[in-house]
């Protein structure tokens, strides 16, 4: 059991840290709604992933996971999110205004938590990836035997999501601390341009990406 969960953790590690649209939007909303931006929406991707653990351990993750037609229109809601966040992004860089911001007056308002925790949720609930992470990998590392123990793979889910929570957490922080630096409008801006290129061409790949 030891070293079924050593190997779990070990390829979480691994895939948490690879650098995805959850990654990608999380930096974006920290450098242009600071620390706590960032925070929620790492919460939201985790809180995503908790109901992605409770479907794939009540079995339903499986459905989704063998129906090509659901997988399929997954992978299109999931491409058209993130192409809408980066152009909305592209769009506030060339206002010269941060993304998910609006005027009020001569005070602009940043982004707010619950938004971005919810744009956390969304983007990754619309993540086809996870299904897949969900149902291939979880089964593995849940027990031998007939099947895999749904209480284990819930275990094993939550875990993950604290691991995601964890490691977003830091990449919130230090990018926040890197927009604080960057305080220049162009500079701002042109990140804002650049995190919105990114998940624009996340979401282009992810919709001509076939399988």
């Amino acid at each position: 059991m030891i070293a079924h969960l050593g190997g779990f953790l070990a390829i979480s590690a691994v895939v948490i840290a690879t650098p995805g649209p959850d990654t990608a939007l999380t930096i974006r909303n920290s450098l242009t709604g600071g620390r706590c931006a960032g925070m929620c929406t790492g919460a939201g991707v985790s809180a995503g992933q908790v109901i992605w653990a409770v479907i794939a351990s009540a079995g339903v993750g499986a459905v989704v996971a063998a129906s090509r037609p659901a997988f399929i229109a997954l992978r299109i809601a999931g491409a058209g999110y993130l192409i809408f966040l980066g152009v909305c992004s592209a769009f506030a860089a060339a206002r010269r205004r941060p993304a998910g911001t609006h005027a009020e007056g001569w005070c602009p308002r940043r982004i707010q938590p619950r938004i971005a925790f919810g744009q956390g949720v969304l983007s990754n609930l619309t993540n086809p990836k996870m299904a897949v992470f969900f149902v291939s990998l979880l089964p593995q590392f849940a027990g031998p035997g007939r099947g895999p123990a749904p209480a284990v793979m819930l275990a094993l889910g939550l875990v993950f999501a604290a691991m995601t929570l964890a490691w977003l957490a830091g990449y919130a922080t230090v990018a926040a601390r890197a927009g604080q630096l960057l305080r220049l409008p162009r500079y701002r801006q042109a990140l804002s341009g650049i995190c919105g290129a990114t998940l624009a061409g996340l979401g282009i790949w992810l919709a001509a990406e076939t399988g």
